[in-house]
């Protein structure tokens, strides 16, 4: 079991610390996270300066600037300088686009932005993946080189390893921001900022900056010019916001992989199959108790700020079909590559030139992940067949022109999450789920009933198809994945289910509480959540003092790193 985290012990070495510049220097062991006591003092001191010069627009937008870069450098250290540098450049790219006479130099510097991001993203994101599939393929033994470190130890003084390179955190998270800010202000959605203190702060806001909701810059950038406000209705619900997510976090999400979730995927093989499977049950509420719980917290802190940050979890598991669980999960992600990647590709219409490119980026993934070329021959065959059918069978034709999009949509996105087979594999079976229920919902007699056992049924087989998806999404590698597989399979072990249970009885109970709380009705959910704001504001700091100790007694003594810090 893990220790207790013991408040007073904490506060007694936190003040007796002798050097107060430890506050404000980098520690990469101890980054500034939600869950950790010194971002709460430190957002305390952000709400302090904030409420004297709220009233002042430019003044107020520039202190959340430097706060949050004051908050990222906590983070992440000298990768604030990746941060600053796509800022810069998307801010003066974004008014080039604005001020181009002709389209084709807008469409030449949106096509500049998008290289830009990319290629800082696939840089700190892809470097290893590129360099050993080069390696592979052509028996070199290249070393992967990191210039930035480089340049660090030269021109600041540091001591990185240049030959390591570190996924600077959140990383994917403003790139998303900053290229769809280059899209809206080539599309007109927007008008490009004036001020570059103010589209700083845009794209590195810090409660969203490190692991989302994704934010668009058309409905983001007019709040920066709006006054600040803050209803006694708004200030509940964001104290709400803050509590549940601390909750999901740290009393679900963390302590069922503690003490139970964590042991079983790092080494399958010495639990039965039935703890493999339970482990994987509790992983898809890990995820979203961690996920959903960040962007809880992130909602809530911005709010007492006056800004409103998108909804990014919607009771994914009570999903009817696949289609409706990615419309309810990740939904500020989601909706970005619907509107800035399947929508250009050509969506349901058909294919583009996009769309073959697409293909092209893919099928070099798997081909580089392959490290064979017998894989480059099968694709070249698989796609002179498939162009085949389509020439002459109509309806096949008709299929592929449909789903094409869908599909390289969750290839991709499987790949934003990280350059592996197992990536490839979570997004390609979710890309043939969507595929798969559309077909089936044409020829379905069960598509139109609604009644509570029908409901329960495809809730159901939704949940399940997700969470059997989500062995590749957790998996530690792929022998590990076929291990718990191979256990679940072969080595349930039924008769020591009534035993194992009663020894995980704890981490059971918390995931059925957890389960039960995520399958309620949205208008019990409505009804307690305004049951809070409603409460006399002396209550509400009872009831938030004691959740919050309540919460905080049952940390373990390590603070755990949300789970989409790692994307």
């Amino acid at each position: 079991m893990s220790q207790q985290f013991n408040i007073s012990e904490w506060l007694i070495q936190f003040f007796s610390m002798s050097n107060l510049k430890s506050l404000f220097v980098y520690n990469e062991g101890e980054p500034m996270i939600f869950t950790a006591f010194f971002f709460w003092g430190f957002f305390a001191v952000v709400l302090l300066i904030y409420s004297l010069i709220h009233k002042k627009r430019g003044l107020r937008n520039a202190f959340l600037f430097f706060a949050s870069l004051f908050f990222y450098y906590k983070t992440s250290g000298l990768f604030i300088s990746i941060l600053l540098f796509s800022t810069l450049s998307d801010y003066f790219i974004g008014k080039i686009i604005y001020a181009s006479p002709k389209k084709v130099t807008k469409q030449i510097f949106v096509g500049l932005s998008v290289v830009i991001n990319l290629f800082v993203l696939c840089y700190f994101k892809y470097a290893y993946f590129f360099t050993d599939a080069y390696n592979d393929i052509f028996q070199t033994n290249y070393q992967v080189f990191n210039h930035f470190a480089q340049f660090a130890n030269e021109t600041v003084g540091t001591a990185y390893s240049v030959n390591q390179i570190l996924l600077p955190v959140g990383i994917s998270f403003f790139t998303f921001q900053t290229i769809s800010y280059s899209v809206d202000v080539y599309k007109e959605k927007i008008k490009p900022v004036n001020s570059i203190l103010d589209f700083g702060f845009y794209v590195s806001f810090f409660p969203q900056l490190v692991a989302g909701p994704i934010v668009r810059a058309s409905e983001f950038i007019p709040q920066l010019y709006q006054p600040y406000k803050l209803t006694q209705h708004q200030f509940g619900l964001a104290l709400f916001w803050i509590l549940k997510g601390l909750t999901k976090k740290i009393v679900i999400g963390d302590y069922i992989a503690v003490n139970f979730i964590d042991r079983v995927f790092h080494n399958p093989l010495m639990f039965t199959g039935y703890e493999n499977l339970m482990a994987l049950y509790g992983y898809s509420l890990q995820v979203y108790a961690d996920f959903s719980g960040y962007t809880d917290i992130a909602i809530g802190v911005a709010l007492l700020m006056g800004f409103t940050l998108p909804t990014n979890f919607n009771s994914p598991y009570k999903a009817k079909n696949v289609g409706e669980f990615w419309k309810r999960w990740h939904m500020s992600l989601s909706s970005w590559l619907k509107d800035y990647l399947y929508i250009p590709l050509g969506g349901n219409r058909g294919g583009s030139l996009g769309t073959w490119i697409a293909i092209g980026v893919i099928s070099a993934f798997v081909i580089l992940l392959s490290g064979k070329m017998i894989v480059l021959y099968s694709f070249l065959w698989a796609a002179i067949l498939i162009s085949v059918l389509a020439i002459w069978i109509k309806s096949f034709r008709a299929w592929l022109t449909t789903n094409i999009n869908l599909l390289i949509t969750m290839l991709l996105g499987g790949l934003w999450h990280g350059a592996s087979w197992q990536f490839v594999i979570w997004g390609g079976l979710n890309g043939l789920g969507l595929m798969v229920y559309k077909l089936w919902r044409k020829i379905s007699p069960y598509e139109k009933y609604n009644n509570f056992l029908a409901l329960a049924v495809k809730v159901f087989i939704t949940f399940n198809f997700i969470t059997f998806t989500r062995i590749w999404f957790r998996g530690e590698s792929m022998e590990s994945t076929w291990q718990i597989l191979r256990q679940i399979g072969n080595n349930f072990s039924a008769e020591l289910i009534p035993s194992i249970t009663s020894s995980y009885a704890m981490v059971f109970i918390v995931m059925l509480i957890g389960y039960i709380i995520h399958v309620l009705p949205t208008k019990i959910k409505n009804w307690y959540q305004e049951a809070f704001i409603k409460l006399p504001l002396w209550v509400k700091i009872i009831v938030s003092s004691i959740t919050i100790f309540g919460i905080y007694q049952s940390m373990s003594a390590d603070l755990h790193s949300f789970i989409y810090f790692q994307f």
